[in-house]
């Protein structure tokens, strides 16, 4: 019985966009890009549809980044690639999710080098961006 490889970075994973079609994440190598996944595990925060959510981003919040299925973040359903985001860097209180906007930075080479509270500011990860491009 053939096992499947580990994978190695997030360029091995195949989500789906909003709309339900196949994203490989490979296309965004070399790139630094937000991608959104949308998740309801968090007091309700998120129940729309994909439309309704894709709706709100894209008129409420001026989103220019692309925003994908809904997801499970946490538990035994959650999404392979959070899984794997999880395995690389977990959590100060253990792997899981804790609430809505926890992020990942993710290197060039889709390895993940941090991972940030929900209440992190975008002006701490630019810092830390702009260090990987000097750095690069």
């Amino acid at each position: 019985m053939a096992t499947q490889e580990a994978p190695k970075s997030i360029y091995d994973f195949t989500v789906k966009d909003i709309r339900g079609n196949d994203v490989s994440l490979s296309g965004y190598r070399g790139k630094f890009e937000i991608l959104a996944f949308p998740c309801n595990q968090f007091a309700g925060q998120e129940p729309g549809s994909n439309e309704e959510i894709q709706e709100v981003a894209c008129t409420m919040f001026k989103a220019e980044f692309p925003i994908f299925d809904k997801i499970d973040v946490n538990g035994k359903n959650a999404a392979p690639i959070y899984k794997f985001l999880k395995s690389e860097k977990g959590g100060f209180l253990g792997d899981a999710i804790k609430w809505n906007f926890t992020k990942f930075l993710v290197n060039k080479e889709g390895k993940v080098v941090e991972r940030y509270a929900p209440t992190t500011s975008p002006l701490k990860i630019e810092k830390d961006i702009q260090n990987l491009l000097g750095s690069s």
